[in-house]
C-alpha cells in the first residue's frame, strides 16, 4: 500500500525535488489518475447495468422494471462501486496528508447516505407508478405514504450524516433536538398537519384520485389528479389547478360527489316559478280542452268522473266553481309534468321522480322537478336537463299559466 502511495513520491525525490513538494505533487496526481478511473468505471458500471436492465425488460412479462429503468434506479446503483473504489483510494492519495484524509472520508461517507437514500427514493417511485397502474389502488394517495416514509428516511439520513460529521453519538443529536423541538414544530407545522390529515383522509376514505369534489373555500371545482403528505391537486373543468392544503380536506367542509358518480343517476332539481295570479279553477270547457293532451287525457277523464259523482252526490251547486271538488290548472300542469318526466327516455326510471310544490314566495309559487338522469356525464345531464325544461317552459301556456319574471327597465317604459 505503501509503495502505491509513494509510487510517483519516490521518483520525484529521485529527481531532485523538495520532499515537501513531492508529497503535494504526488498527492495530486494519484487524485487525478483516481478521479480518471472512479469516472471511467462509473460510466461503465452504468452502461452495463442499463443494458442487462433494458435487455431484463424487454423480456418480463411485467412493466415494473420498466418504471425501475424510467426513475433511473438502475443508474443510482451503479454508483456504488465508484463509491467503493473513492472510499478505498482515499487513504492511498492522502496518505500523507491525514487531516485532509478525514474531511475527505467524512465527505464519503455522507455521500453514501445520500447515495443510499436516492437509490430508495427511486425504487419507492417506481413502485408508486407501478401500484397506480393497479386498477384497485390507483385511486390510493400512494404519494402521501410514500412520502411519509421518505422523510423518516431523510431524518434518520441526516441523523447518522451528524454523527459521521461531529463524531458525536445519536443521543447527543437527539438532546439537542429535544432543545430545539418547539421551532422545528413551528418549522414542520404543515408537514405534521399533512401527514396527520393524509392518514385521516385515507382511513376515512374521503377522498380518491379521480373523484370530483367542489371546494368553495379554494375556489376548487374539478376531479382530484393527486394526494400528497402536503397538497392535494384539483383539476377544474377549465383545467386550471388549484392545489388545497391536505390538512384542509378535515378542517373545512368540501363536497365529493363520487357517491352521485357510483349511484344509477345524476339528480336534476330545478323549479319553476308560477305568478299567483295565473292560477285558477278549470271550468268544463277548460277540462274538454286539455284532454286533447295525450299524457293526461286519461287522468283528466277518470279524476273528472271522481269530482262529477262526488259533487252531484253531494248536491253541490256549481254556479260557483269553488264550491265541492274542482280541478285546477296548476294541479293539472303538475301532474303533466310528472307524467311527461316518467315518459322520458333519459331519465332513471328506478329512481325517485317527484314534482312537487315549494311553499310561495315573493317570486311565485316553485313547482320543483326532482328526477335523476340516466346518464351522469356532464354535458349529456345538462343536454337532458335543458330538453325537459325546454318543453315544460314552451306547455305552462296550455294550461293558461304563466311564469314569474322579474319586470326590467325596457318592461317598466313599455308599461
Amino acid at each position: 500500500m505503501s509503495k502505491i502511495s509513494h509510487f510517483f513520491y519516490d521518483y520525484l525525490v529521485q529527481a531532485g525535488m523538495n520532499t515537501t513538494a513531492a508529497k503535494y505533487l504526488n498527492m495530486i496526481i494519484l487524485l487525478i489518475i483516481s478521479v480518471v478511473l472512479i469516472f471511467l468505471i462509473d460510466r461503465l458500471v452504468r452502461k452495463i447495468l442499463r443494458t442487462i436492465s433494458t435487455r431484463i425488460a424487454r423480456s418480463s412479462s411485467t412493466n415494473f422494471d420498466d418504471i425501475l429503468i424510467s426513475n433511473r434506479a438502475p443508474g443510482n446503483i451503479a454508483h456504488i462501486v465508484p463509491w467503493v473504489l473513492a472510499l478505498e483510494f482515499t487513504p492511498i492519495i492522502f496518505s500523507d496528508f491525514l487531516y485532509a484524509e478525514n474531511i475527505i472520508e467524512k465527505a464519503l461517507e455522507v455521500f453514501g447516505i445520500v447515495l443510499v437514500l436516492w437509490i430508495v427514493r427511486s425504487i419507492l417511485h417506481s413502485i408508486k407508478d407501478y401500484l397506480k397502474k393497479l386498477p384497485t389502488l390507483k385511486d390510493k394517495p400512494i404519494a402521501s405514504y410514500i412520502q411519509v416514509f421518505m422523510i423518516f428516511a431523510w431524518f434518520a439520513g441526516f441523523i447518522f450524516a451528524f454523527t459521521i460529521i461531529t463524531g458525536r453519538s445519536i443521543w447527543t443529536f437527539f438532546a439537542a433536538l429535544g432543545t430545539a423541538s418547539a421551532i422545528l414544530i413551528l418549522v414542520f407545522r404543515d408537514t405534521i398537519l399533512g401527514f396527520v390529515a393524509s392518514i385521516q383522509v385515507s382511513v376515512n376514505d374521503m377522498v380518491r384520485i379521480g373523484d370530483w369534489i367542489t371546494f368553495e373555500k379554494y375556489g376548487a371545482d374539478g376531479d382530484v389528479v393527486e394526494i400528497t403528505l402536503a397538497t392535494v391537486k384539483v383539476q377544474n373543468f377549465d383545467k386550471t389547478i388549484t392545489t388545497i392544503p391536505t390538512y384542509a380536506l378535515i378542517s373545512d367542509s368540501f363536497k365529493n360527489w363520487r357517491g352521485m358518480m357510483n349511484s344509477q343517476g345524476r339528480r336534476i332539481k330545478r323549479a319553476l316559478h308560477i305568478k299567483m295570479d295565473s292560477i285558477k279553477y278549470l271550468s268544463q270547457q277548460d277540462v274538454d280542452r286539455l284532454k286533447d293532451i295525450q299524457l293526461i287525457s286519461n287522468y283528466l277523464n277518470t279524476l273528472q268522473g271522481k269530482i262529477d259523482t262526488f259533487n252531484t252526490a253531494n248536491n253541490i251547486d256549481k254556479n260557483l266553481l269553488i264550491n265541492g271538488r274542482n280541478l285546477t290548472n296548476i294541479g293539472v300542469f303538475r301532474k303533466y309534468t310528472e307524467a311527461y318526466i316518467k315518459n322520458h327516455t333519459a331519465i332513471n326510471k328506478d329512481m325517485t321522480i317527484m314534482v312537487r310544490q315549494l311553499a310561495p314566495t315573493s317570486k311565485g309559487l316553485p313547482v320543483e322537478i326532482y328526477a335523476f338522469s340516466a346518464d351522469k356525464r356532464w354535458v349529456n345531464y345538462e343536454y337532458i336537463m335543458a330538453d325537459i325544461f325546454d318543453h315544460l317552459l314552451a306547455a305552462v301556456n296550455y294550461f293558461d299559466l304563466e311564469l314569474f319574471e322579474e319586470l326590467s327597465s325596457s318592461s317598466l317604459k313599455a308599461h
